[in-house]
């Protein structure tokens, strides 16, 4: 969408969507949060050294300094733990370090009250605030694409606490899809950075589920690029598409976010490959791109 000024060129209107996304996640949160049990907030998660409270710390946190909030200070490197790898990895920790010790009920009232006060904040926001360049997991990017990483972000520590705590659900939300959709915009790169296969090559993901979806790449010149997915997939790989990769939301989500393994998936009967296997099964391996 654009709109013309009187006298002025076609500007761009962000799109706000990402918005509703962000409730949409936060709302599913909250209300996973209210109904867990006190055993259930302890239980280790797929991120190494988290329990449940602590990926709820990591959401608090990280929204109460977009919010303006004081930060914890950061632990010297020679006294992080061992999964913290990076600058961004200690400033989570100095926030979920922070948290530890707040009954869960504390930190669930803590979050919400930070994210509704977030979602007030972004609503007001002017277009020329939300284009403002911003540091952000993913470079310096435009405020709103950092928001959008947000989302994803929090859609995959819900799945983290689902998982840990077997409460399936957050499939069916404009988060989830959100979600998903970035995840898959990084096949071009999976493919063709990380995999390099040969010249032609054609590799087709598909998603099967809640949120079904079909992307497909195709190596030219160096580069995988988008290309219209064939219809229809089954495990008779059609003719043109070299390695097809099929699996569930969970699973992809799972795969994308570096929380599972290739082998977990496979050796759990998550996924099924056709046509060139090993391509297939490199793809699988190459699949978590999320900072």
């Amino acid at each position: 969408m654009a709109h013309r000024a009187e006298s002025g060129p076609v500007t761009a209107v962000v799109d706000r969507s990402f918005i509703d996304q962000l409730a949409a996640v936060w709302d599913s949160i909250t209300r996973l949060g209210a109904g867990l049990t006190t055993d259930e907030w302890h239980l280790p998660t797929d991120c190494p050294g988290w329990t449940v409270q602590d990926q709820l710390a990591h959401m608090t946190g990280t929204e109460s300094s977009l919010a303006g909030q004081p930060e914890p200070e950061l632990a010297d490197s020679t006294e992080r733990p061992g999964y913290v790898h990076n600058d961004l990895g200690a400033f989570n920790e100095a926030w979920v370090e922070h948290f530890r010790d707040f009954p869960p009920e504390q930190l669930l009232t803590q979050f919400t009250t930070v994210t509704d006060r977030r979602l007030r904040d972004l609503r007001s926001m002017s277009e020329e605030q939300l284009e403002e360049q911003t540091a952000s997991p993913v470079g310096t990017v435009p405020y709103h694409e950092f928001m959008r990483v947000r989302v994803m972000d929090c859609w995959v520590h819900e799945q983290d606490i689902r998982t840990a705590t077997g409460r399936p659900g957050g499939m069916d939300n404009a988060a989830a899809g959100a979600a998903i959709d970035r995840q898959l915009q990084t096949l071009g790169y999976v493919v063709g950075k990380k995999v390099q296969p040969p010249e032609g090559t054609v590799v087709v993901i598909h998603v099967d589920g809640p949120l079904q979806r079909i992307r497909a790449v195709q190596v030219s010149d160096g580069r995988a690029r988008p290309v219209a997915a064939p219809g229809d997939l089954t495990t008779e790989t059609k003719v043109g598409v070299t390695a097809e990769v099929r699996t569930d939301t969970e699973t992809f989500g799972r795969l994308a976010a570096g929380r599972w393994t290739a082998e977990v998936a496979e050796d759990s009967g998550l996924v099924r490959l056709a046509g060139d296997a090993q391509l297939g099964r490199a793809v699988l391996e190459s699949l978590a791109t999320t900072p």
